[in-house]
């Protein structure tokens, strides 16, 4: 697994959202985006990252972030993980992780002495001309927004 570094153009995609609707990374030119890649929906990791970015939009959207995460589930469970958790932000369907690979995020895991292919928990800011701006890959599941927003409010100064 060959994790992308910052400063490279990010990979472009097209990919379904929750509802099913084609959203492509180019879509957002001119703007920044968190691509933040996860395991599962509604598992209990992915939701309290989920939940919390869910909480800090207000905050990203007045640094000019827009989100968009990213997770091999199909667009009928992103459809449910967003009305459960009352998700704000688009949500896309990697199901072949193509996306994954192209980043970089998809690789060996292991989990209870399992071993298996899965998605790495990766975030990827990307600026408004579609460079890798910055990549978040060492955070607990609850402190992924405050890095995300710490390192936005220092390139703000």
């Amino acid at each position: 697994m060959e994790t992308l570094k910052k400063g490279v153009a990010a990979p472009q995609f097209n990919l379904p959202d929750q509802n099913g609707e084609s959203v492509a990374l180019s879509d957002f030119k001119g703007r920044k985006v968190l691509v933040y890649f996860y395991p599962k929906a509604l598992t209990p990791g992915c939701t309290t990252q989920a939940c919390h970015l869910r909480d800090s939009k207000s905050e990203l959207e007045e640094m000019g972030v827009t989100v968009l995460g990213i997770s091999p589930d199909s667009p009928k469970k992103l459809q449910n993980f967003i009305q459960k958790k009352q998700l704000n932000f688009t949500l896309l369907a990697d199901e072949d992780h193509q996306v994954a690979e192209a980043f970089g995020v998809w690789g060996e895991k292991k989990f209870m002495g399992r071993t298996f292919e899965g998605i790495h928990r990766i975030s990827f800011l990307i600026d408004e001309k579609g460079n890798i701006e910055q990549v978040f890959d060492k955070f607990k599941t609850g402190e992924h927004h405050l890095r995300v927003l710490e390192y936005l409010q220092q390139q703000a100064k």
